[in-house]
């Protein structure tokens, strides 16, 4: 099946890879899939994560398999039946075992319903998201979550703060838009740490989008604004959308944009440089990160005081 599908940069659009684990259907966004093919026999690896059934090589590349069925608390996890599909995120390619692959739904993240919290939690949840197609509901899952609770290395790596000069730098506001409330606990607690104390979060892009719009009107927004942190996927209106739009508008567009995804790729990086991102990074790199919020933020601020 082919995955290789790009769609036209900031349309508010994705494609969704719909497949079955134990007959329940669930998705993931087709930008992470590599590869879909016949499940193969893998090598188990001694004292490894439960969760991972092994390893394999295709075309000379060692990539860890994880059982799905386990990872979603489904019985009968050891099948050698089914199917793998290759994902990559974060700069790490990962196997998936599920059972069935259905197809590939293009469909507008104004289609993409958040769960609620008896759905997905930030402790415990993989739910990122639910869509209706045709007759059945199909819950798009957080492969991002799953790998960093068996690989923390994937996760950001808020370590790389400890030695970073904290200074007072609450007079320089920004505004995050990140769906993954743990994720966004994570980065403003290291913004916080790195002296960025005044932070406006918002919980997808159309939250965001909003926010700016009323800054706009009421002649606020390039004070309260100095800088704007956005993931790529997010229910409603997704990152590159919102960088998009950010963009075309003849104020808003002085604001220095910053895609921080763990879907970073160079397909992607071209479709960001494509809607104007200013810079655009992969979420591991927290460091890399807060580095470039002080670069940008100061080149904006010298552009104000200059105006």
């Amino acid at each position: 099946m082919d995955t290789n599908i790009l769609l036209e940069s900031g349309t508010n659009e994705l494609e969704v890879l719909e497949f079955t684990v134990a007959g329940i259907h669930y998705g993931i966004n087709v930008a992470k899939v590599l590869e879909i093919m016949p499940y193969e026999e893998v090598t188990p690896i001694p004292n490894s994560n439960p969760l991972v059934e092994g390893i394999f090589m295709p075309r000379d590349t060692i990539i860890s398999v994880i059982n799905l069925r386990k990872c979603l608390g489904y019985e009968d996890g050891d099948s050698k039946d089914g199917l793998l599909f290759i994902t990559n995120f974060n700069n790490l390619n990962t196997g998936f075992h599920v059972d069935t692959v259905l197809g590939i739904h293009r469909v507008s993240w104004k289609d993409i319903n958040e769960p609620d919290s008896t759905i997905s939690s930030d402790a415990g949840g993989t739910a990122t998201g639910v869509l209706k197609w045709e007759d059945r509901l199909i819950v798009i899952i957080d492969f991002e979550k799953i790998v960093a609770g068996i690989n923390t290395e994937t996760s950001l790596k808020v370590s790389d703060l400890d030695n970073y000069e904290t200074k007072d730098r609450s007079a320089s506001p920004l505004l995050i838009a990140e769906d993954s409330k743990m994720l966004m606990k994570m980065i403003q607690e290291s913004l916080t740490k790195a002296g960025y104390t005044n932070i406006n979060p918002c919980f997808n892009g159309k939250e965001a989008w909003d926010k700016l719009r009323e800054m706009r009107e009421d002649g606020t927004a390039l004070d309260k604004v100095h800088l704007i942190i956005t993931d790529i996927e997010m229910p409603q209106m997704d990152g590159h959308r919102l960088c998009k739009l950010i963009k075309e508008d003849d104020t808003l567009k002085k604001i220095p944009v910053i895609i921080f995804s763990s879907l970073i790729n160079d397909d992607i990086r071209r479709k960001g440089e494509a809607v104007g991102a200013d810079e655009q990074l992969t979420k591991p790199e927290i460091g890399k990160l807060v580095g470039a919020v002080d670069r940008l933020v100061a080149q904006y601020e010298k552009y104000r005081s200059e105006e």
